[in-house]
């Protein structure tokens, strides 16, 4: 999967925005929904993934998975198909 850096980005569904686990290493953005069933859903929000809240995409490991997060002044890994229900717009 190629990794979404905002460029050009033409994601359907939501205009302007990637799934978290779609963007590059070193894209930044703002949470805007997080999906999922509802226990992942009430994991991820514990977490810190709440609308408005600044995400950095730190590294992701050597075959893609897991994938770290500077998330609220800590860091984060989340495994591709968990990052793939938080959707982010780019920062302005």
């Amino acid at each position: 999967m190629k990794a979404c850096d905002f460029a050009g980005c033409t994601h359907v569904g939501f205009p302007a925005t990637c799934s978290l686990n779609e963007l590059g290493v070193g894209a930044c953005g703002r949470v805007v929904a997080v999906g999922g069933d509802e226990d992942l859903r009430r994991r991820l929000l514990e977490m810190g993934f709440c609308n408005g809240a600044a995400v950095e995409v730190v590294r992701r490991a050597p075959l893609g998975d897991p994938i770290e997060f500077r998330l609220r002044g800590y860091y984060l890994s989340l495994r591709d198909e968990q990052a793939r229900f938080v959707r982010i717009a780019k920062e302005s």
